[in-house]
């Protein structure tokens, strides 16, 4: 009894795989010293295919489904065996699983920048990324160019050549495609496909693989480039460089008049200096103090004779007209040490000792008379 049991353990009367990875290509059956039975029992489960290796030598294929081996359903064995009128005795065999579903979440990505002759920035460099999956569709190839002798076979050990055959690729697709940086984003469903069918052309005869599925996640300029793009986009939204001056002008102003340290000169300044330059801004759209349009106005009046320019906290504020700076003067945001200069002036001066200027701040009061207190 015990002989018989010893022999019946040697024998394999179900060879099956029960898949429970999320990564395996192909798993060898781990017969080891074991021989498989005349009429034992293969089961190829959904998704899976088995492939009958004798010394070396690729013979039956089983699609999915339950099948008692003899010599009807392996024919290409029977002939390597010379199994002419069936067999009666248990044989060694290697058989290898190859999953034939997609395998998922796979990810590629350019080890290199890639570059690209851009009609609008010249000469760039790319960087780009995404996902793909990824499926058997031959195994007699698989297993001759890529398996061999592998008990356990998974898409990690082909992961880098794959990444290496898709940046290949990538790099062809972006030279035949003749794209615009500008407008990569808008073609990455396009050009996803174009890749994607680019690699099946590289893999599915040479190793028995298929991309059913390529994304493109995001195509990267470098950074620079980038910092251009937003200084473009913000020129855009500014319009022209004299509103764009104007409008630096007016934050510059509007940052003096809140510092602290600067007291109410400089709010004074920054609001003559806001009013006029709204006045300038309204009368070059044709608006005046009203809310629909207004008549054309008359010629300006010719400029000023002179502009001056003040300090303020160490920063130098104008040019402002005499109008203006007699308004800052009246409000008694500019008095007579605050620093001023024009063109024709040797230096900056107290304004209260520039002869233009000192009739504006008048004589000085007269002392008190005696006896009153404060």
């Amino acid at each position: 009894m015990g002989i018989f049991n010893t022999l019946k353990n040697e024998l394999i009367d179900i060879v099956e795989w029960i898949d429970d990875s999320q990564r395996t290509l192909v798993w060898r059956f781990p017969r080891y010293q074991n021989e498989i039975k005349d009429g034992a029992r293969l089961i190829v489960r959904p998704g899976q295919v088995a492939v009958f290796v004798d010394q070396g030598k690729l013979a039956d294929v089983f699609e999915p489904g339950s099948y008692e081996l003899d010599t009807d359903n392996l024919p290409i064995l029977s002939t390597l065996r010379g199994w002419m009128h069936g067999f009666r005795s248990p044989f060694k065999c290697e058989v290898y699983f190859v999953s034939t579903r997609s395998l998922t979440d796979l990810k590629w990505g350019t080890p290199n920048p890639i570059m690209l002759r851009d009609p609008e920035f010249g000469p760039i460099r790319l960087r780009a990324f995404g996902n793909y999956t990824l499926r058997a569709i031959d195994p007699r190839a698989l297993l001759k160019e890529l398996v061999g002798t592998d008990g356990i076979f998974e898409s990690d050990q082909i992961a880098e050549l794959l990444r290496s055959v898709i940046a290949g690729s990538f790099a062809d697709v972006l030279g035949e495609a003749q794209v615009a940086a500008l407008d990569l984003a808008s073609k990455y469903g396009e050009l996803a496909e174009k890749l994607r069918k680019k690699v099946n052309e590289r893999i599915d005869d040479e190793y028995g693989l298929e991309v059913p599925q390529l994304q493109i996640v995001n195509i990267a300029l470098p950074e620079s480039v980038e910092k251009a793009i937003d200084t473009r986009s913000q020129m855009g939204v500014l319009g022209d460089m004299q509103r764009y001056q104007q409008f630096q002008m007016a934050n510059a102003i509007t940052q003096a008049a809140q510092n602290p340290g600067g007291g109410g000169a400089a709010t004074g300044v920054g609001l003559g200096v806001g009013f006029a330059m709204a006045n300038q801004v309204a009368q070059g759209l044709g608006l005046g103090a009203g809310t629909g349009p207004q008549p054309p106005a008359a010629p300006p009046p010719p400029p000023a004779a002179a502009a001056w320019h003040i300090t303020q906290n160490g920063q130098t504020l104008g040019p402002f007209s005499p109008q203006q700076l007699a308004q800052g003067i009246q409000q008694g945001q500019i008095n007579a040490q605050t620093l001023v200069w024009s063109a024709g002036m040797a230096a900056w001066t107290p304004a209260g000792q520039v002869p233009q200027l000192a009739s504006l701040f008048g004589p000085p009061p007269p002392p008190p008379p005696p006896g009153t207190s404060a």
